[in-house]
């Protein structure tokens, strides 16, 4: 399978580089610049026409109108055939994939969550996954912010990538600065941070694959 990965979009998918083939297109959040219907609309009819068998789309921070109108926006979603994943799995083509949204608190935008409720709902991402979505990287691996000298991520979800035994890909976006791909020596993982926008929310980071 391959796994054409993008994310943190922000409403300017129509002028991003050309998508590559393949057989699923993940978007691991922030789709929308200020999280209304309208762009969310625009978004997921872009999405939808795109020439993959299979889509999928988390939350991110920004993307708040999966918080205030969480049924107009599944639906929307629905509509163009792309699979919303929210604290849920999705088996696609034999893979197993889970989408979280929740991040560490920044501004108090949506899905912000603290430690200890990040943790709580972690609990529930089965050990079974192949590919895990989220928008927030884990702590350490591509969350490093070069202006503050800080690792940002999520500790809980450092924690529970190393609890989860047949992993084969983690794919997140949020920290535009630390845009990349590796394969972890130890277990062979693939990581990637497939943030499409730079620091300057200019869409020029290319979408990152990754095949499984």
């Amino acid at each position: 399978m391959r796994i054409v990965c993008i994310s943190d979009t922000h409403g300017l998918h129509d002028k991003m580089l050309r998508l590559p083939e393949g057989d699923v297109l993940v978007h691991a959040g922030d789709c929308t610049g200020s999280g209304s219907l309208p762009q969310l609309d625009d978004f997921t009819r872009w999405m939808g026409a795109q020439q993959y068998k299979d889509k999928v789309l988390i939350a991110g921070n920004h993307d708040h109108c999966f918080v205030r109108y969480p049924d107009w926006s599944r639906e929307m979603c629905e509509k163009s055939g792309i699979t919303y994943l929210q604290g849920e799995k999705a088996t696609i083509g034999g893979l197993k994939f889970y989408g979280f949204p929740w991040q560490p608190v920044f501004r108090w935008m949506s899905f912000n969550a603290k430690e200890g409720e990040r943790r709580e709902r972690l609990k529930l991402v089965p050990e079974d996954i192949d590919v895990l979505v989220t928008h927030g990287p884990a702590l350490g691996i591509f969350d490093w912010i070069p202006d503050i000298g800080e690792h940002v991520g999520c500790y809980p979800l450092a924690k529970k990538i190393e609890e989860l035994p047949q992993l084969k890909a983690h794919i997140c976006g949020h920290i535009h600065e630390s845009y990349g791909f590796a394969i972890r020596e130890s277990d062979g993982v693939k990581f990637a941070n497939a943030s499409t926008c730079d620091a300057g929310y200019r869409p020029v980071n290319p979408p990152i694959i990754i095949d499984l």
